[in-house]
């Protein structure tokens, strides 16, 4: 049957009596009326019947004036030229925030019924629709495109029909719609396994008139039964079984369908709580209960607010029944779910859609904590900790490809991360991004719901270090690190080809011709193998082309170079100029020095440091009192100092944290750095005391020691820690001994002897 327009309002006008809100409902089917026009479905109707056919269907459940418009509407953004904007204009922001949502579930592209993937697409889904009237619309929306399924090719009917069975069921279940999903599993069944649904079809239809004769004969004994006992105001109704749960049955529990208990049920409805269990009295009373078949769903309700008695009797006749014994109110939620609690209230006082919504979710388990996923055979109670460590709505935010591709990514995520998802090559040549169709900055916050597009060119410059401060994702910052560290790479080996050639031509270099084999021969105990990493460490100044220029012509040998290498530190030289290097750490007196931080000590600007000339490895920084530098050592230091006008880098040091060794307090530890923005890089702990304390070893990235003051002095409000030192490679190892030697309980010759081997 059709309906009309008219047989919407005529619907909505049996609980709705306000003026403004009838004239809401007849507004909003106008402008689809007008919208739409001229547009037709496969079946060759109008295609404001499709939106008429929602709108009554939400009527028919009593939903709110606001989202009976919302069935009217909930296509004009998609398939008319209507905007958001005047869409807004016409109808307020809370109505076009569920057309919109509707509009995005909408785009969800579905692929495949594979379990992880369903449950991915289910999890979208959700997160969309953060206005439960949103689910029911689009709920509706599907029963009534699976009413006219008939009309499209077999190939669609197959992945509609599916796609409704493995994501739109378990939907409705989860929302108690007992009346949807019945309506969805059988109409989708229908299409998949067409051979199956005529064949139980045809036993259920050949058995119907001997089941309904028994459970008439039943019902009156039930009559009686109550009438005698006084019990006021009930119904009695049966309820037939729908077809896909009674195949599910037959298959997953191997029966025939005349072992099915409850393929014909009666439903006992009374007013109260207190009547529904002197009811279930009434009844066990007067016919022996079937052992482990009983249930009180009213004591334990579903997750889904479902809430019922359940038992199976001999009855009459030594026939087998099950009976349902719940309230009216209980009924109403069994068959309608979620909107039977959704329904509009008119004459309660104070009723607002936001109180509702609130009303709905705080009763809802599954959509306070989307954690919670089930195992759906249409029987199923949830599993409180199915996936509970990885589906976490808030964590996430869902948007969409042009192609309608659905992908996550973390909150405060940018389209930079987006583009270099899609490929690294897009994400270098990103130089804009459209998101639902408007052109948005690379600072963008991605949305649920949002469609991006990414714009690239061939001519783009690729990254800047900017990029680094726009992506969320480890994915694209890596990507992006990557490129810069290339095009840093590539702009020195540049720079080491002009410096060489200039200086090659002034000092009329006629030694051999440069090659990867001859530079490996010459230069692999500097980790120099191929020609590109020649240039690179002269573009680095690590290099001078003079020494390389020796080096090559074999005019010195190593021990001759570190020679010439301190003679030039003592002398001074007024001609050589004062160097920064790469590190922030300036040499006086000193061209073209390859410099390192120490890994012993870990050098930090701000510390007191020192440069020890090394053999053959340029000059190493270590803290001034650096226990690895020895007096007899001395000589061949340098005096060093920070450029206090270059304080961009971050430097590795370890913190040695000693504390009671309890629950969570290396958590905390991580948080409390994870908060400062403190970058870890390793963590490790082990215990001491006969393992009442731990010792923790925490390896991080830190700017300067000011920095590293305010990081100890947040760590020591942990409570139960000790003592927080900046410890050192040479302590952490001697820690390490001193632990072996006491459990070993070594000998002092022994212990002198690792000493000496450290």
């Amino acid at each position: 049957m059709k309906h009309t327009f008219d047989d919407v309002l005529n619907k909505a006008k049996e609980y709705i009596s306000n003026e403004q809100s009838l004239k809401l409902i007849t507004d909003a089917y106008l402008l689809a009326r007008d919208r739409h026009e001229g547009q037709f479905r496969k079946s060759k109707d109008p295609y404001i019947q499709h939106p008429i056919e929602v709108a009554y269907i939400l009527a028919e459940l009593q939903t709110s004036p606001q989202t009976i418009a919302v069935g009217f509407l909930h296509d004009v953004l998609e398939d008319t030229e209507e905007t958001k904007e005047d869409l807004t204009a016409k109808f307020g922001e809370d109505i076009v925030s569920m057309v919109d949502g509707v509009t995005k579930i909408g785009k969800l592209k579905y692929m495949t019924k594979e379990k992880a993937l369903v449950r991915s697409h289910q999890k979208i889904l959700l997160a969309m629709a953060k206005d439960i009237r949103v689910v029911l619309v689009k709920l509706v929306d599907r029963v009534h495109n699976m009413r006219t399924l008939e009309h499209l090719p077999r190939e669609k009917q197959l992945r509609i029909a599916q796609e409704t069975l493995d994501l739109y069921v378990p939907l409705a279940h989860r929302i108690g719609m007992y009346r949807i999903k019945a309506e969805l599993e059988d109409t989708a069944f229908k299409y998949l396994e067409p051979e199956t649904y005529q064949s139980v079809t045809k036993e259920i239809t050949e058995q119907r008139e001997v089941r309904e004769e028994d459970i008439k004969r039943m019902s009156d004994a039930l009559k009686v039964l109550l009438d005698d006992h006084h019990v006021k105001n009930y119904e009695i109704k049966g309820r037939l079984k729908n077809i896909y749960s009674i195949v599910k049955k037959m298959q997953t529990k191997q029966l025939r369908i005349n072992e099915i208990y409850d393929l014909m049920a009666l439903r006992i409805l009374v007013p109260t709580v207190e009547a529904c269990y002197q009811v279930l009295g009434l009844v066990h009373g007067s016919w022996s209960p079937i052992p482990k078949r009983f249930k009180d769903y009213i004591a334990t309700p579903k997750p889904n607010l479902y809430q019922s008695l359940h038992t199976t009797v001999v009855g009459i006749g030594g026939k087998v029944y099950e009976i349902q014994i719940r309230t009216f109110e209980m009924d109403a939620v069994a068959e309608y779910g979620v909107a039977a609690h959704w329904a509009y209230k008119e004459s309660r006082q104070g009723f607002t859609s936001e109180k509702a919504q609130m009303e709905v979710s705080s009763k809802l388990k599954w959509y306070r904590d989307l954690l919670e996923y089930v195992e759906m055979d249409g029987e199923s109670d949830f599993d409180p900790l199915s996936d509970i460590k990885e589906d976490i709505f808030s964590a996430n935010v869902y948007v969409f490809t042009p192609k309608g591709d659905p992908l996550d990514f973390p909150q405060g995520s940018t389209p930079l991360d987006f583009a270099y998802r899609i490929h690294t090559e897009v994400g270098d040549k990103t130089v804009g991004a459209i998101v639902n169709g408007k052109i948005v900055p690379l600072s963008y916050k991605l949305q649920t719901g949002d469609v991006i597009e990414i714009k690239t060119s061939k001519q783009s410059q690729g990254p800047n270090k900017s990029w680094l401060k726009l992506a969320k994702t480890r994915h694209a910052r890596h990507k992006i690190t990557s490129f810069l560290n290339k095009k840093q790479r590539d702009d020195f080996i540049k720079q080491g080809i002009d410096s060489w050639d200039r200086v090659a031509k002034e000092e009329r270099y006629n030694g051999p011709k440069l090659d990867d084999s001859l530079i490996e021969s010459k230069f692999s105990k500097y980790k120099i193998d191929t020609v590109e990493d020649f240039y690179y460490e002269i573009g680095k100044n690590n290099i001078s082309p003079k020494a390389a220029m020796n080096i090559l012509s074999g005019d010195l040998d190593q021990k001759t170079t570190d020679e010439i290498l301190m003679q030039t530190i003592n002398e001074k030289k007024t001609n050589l100029t004062r160097q920064t290097s790469a590190l922030g750490v300036i040499v006086e007196g000193l061209d073209n020095a390859k410099i390192k931080l120490a890994s012993c000590c870990f050098p930090l600007y701000g510390d007191e440091i020192i440069g020890y000339i090394t053999k053959g490895r340029g000059i190493v920084v270590h803290r001034a009192n650096c226990p690895n530098i020895s007096e007899h050592e001395m000589q061949r230091t340098i005096p060093l100092s920070w450029d206090t006008a270059d304080n961009n880098h971050t430097y590795e040091i370890i913190l040695t944290i000693s504390s009671f060794n309890r629950n969570n307090i290396i958590a905390e530890i991580i948080n409390v750095l994870n908060s400062m923005k403190v970058y870890i890089k390793a963590i490790s702990s082990k215990e001491i005391n006969g393992g009442t304390d731990i010792l923790t070893d925490v390896r991080v990235a830190i700017q300067d020691t000011k920095t590293l003051t305010n990081v100890i002095v947040n760590l020591q409000k942990i409570s139960d820690i000790y003592e927080i030192k900046r410890g050192t490679r040479w302590e952490q190892l001697s820690k390490e001994l001193k632990i072996v030697n006491a459990l070993l309980k070594v000998k002092l010759q022994a212990r002198l002897t690792l000493v000496m081997l450290f």
